[in-house]
Order: structure tokens, then sequence, then C-alpha cells
């Protein structure tokens, strides 16, 4: 995880699988039932999961980076292609479409990192990093929901004003812990494998 100088040889190879990852990203959000499952008003996502490995495999820079990448395709799918009523409304703003996408890399990065100089068990830290990453978007998400469009969410979800937090209470239960559990069991083997090649 540590992000040390690199030579041509391995600063090319870090631009094609970045490159790679970055492929499999836009075609995770294009693709359906490949990054998103939709739910009612929501979507089911697993392209978390690739950000958290890119960021267990290639570092906090590629991670957010990757991140990044997902945040400014979901803002422009808001525009031009929006797969649920929900998109048009909330996605469209950059806090809401970028910022959580970002701090996946962020705080799996970090998590890893603080748990590695304390536990040496690389499965487990890569496990808690994953559900780290996965939550962080999911509560940043819906955080901004909560404070940008509580007064909206009657027309976002037919909810009057008190049944909001319920509702996003909700979403946490049955989006984000499932997508952090899969986070955990999907994102530390594929990272280990990669991190052969990589390393």
């Amino acid at each position: 995880m540590e992000e040390q100088p690199l030579n041509f040889k391995n600063k090319t190879f870090n631009h094609v699988l970045f490159a790679l990852f970055s492929a499999i990203i836009i075609i995770q959000n294009f693709v359906p039932f490949f990054g998103y499952i939709p739910i009612g008003p929501v979507n089911l996502t697993i392209i978390h999961i690739t950000v958290i490995v890119v960021t267990l495999t290639m570092g906090l820079k590629a991670g957010a980076l990757a991140g990044g990448v997902w945040g400014t395709i979901t803002l422009i799918r808001a525009f031009i292609w929006p797969t649920s009523p929900l998109d048009t409304i909330v996605f469209t703003n950059p806090f809401v479409a970028i910022l959580p996408r970002i701090m996946i890399g962020v705080v799996t990065f970090w998590t890893f990192k603080a748990l590695s100089k304390k536990v040496n068990y690389v499965t487990f830290n890569m496990c808690v990093s994953a559900i780290s990453g996965s939550l962080i978007n999911t509560l940043l998400v819906l955080g901004q929901i909560y404070l940008f469009y509580n007064n909206h969410s009657q027309t976002l979800y037919s909810l009057n004003t008190h049944a909001l937090l319920p509702y996003l209470l909700g979403i946490i239960v049955t989006n984000g812990i499932p997508e952090a559990i899969l986070a955990a069991c999907i994102a530390p083997s594929i990272s280990k494998a990669l991190k052969k090649v990589y390393s």
C-alpha cells in the first residue's frame, strides 16, 4: 500500500492497469446488471468493489481517482441516461455524485494502512477496509440526500418529511450492509491476486 517511486516499466504498467480498471467502471455504469441492480427508486451497486480493489492494489491516489471516475460518470449519466427517478433529482448534484465515490478510496486506503500497523493479517485488514470504504459511500450519499433534499422528500420518495429519515435508514439496512458484506467477500481475494502481479 505504500506508494513508492516507480521506474518506467512499473509506471507504464500502472497506466495500463488503471486504464483497464477505468474501462471496467465505465462498462459497469452502462451495462445493466453488471454494475447496478435496480431495486425500486434506488440501485444496489457493485461498482464500489472495483474502486476498493483499485485502492488495495494500487494505492491512495489511484483509488481516489477511480472513485472520481465513477462519480463523474454517475453525474453525467444522471443528465443523459438516468436509470431511476432518483438519478435526475439527486445525482445531478456533484457533491452527492462524486464526493462519496472519491472517499471510498480514501477511507479504504487509510483504514488498511492503520490496521496494517497493528494487525498482521492481510486478508482481515482488507475485509475491514472494504467494509469501511463501502459504508462511507453509502453514508455520505444518504446523508447528503437527507441534508440537501429533506424538504423535497415528497417528490423524491412520495414520503412526507418525517418519513424520509426512517426510509434512508432502511436503505442502509437493505442496500448498504449487503453491499459492504459483498465487498468484504470479493475485494480481498481479487486484490491479493492482483498484488502478486503488481508487486
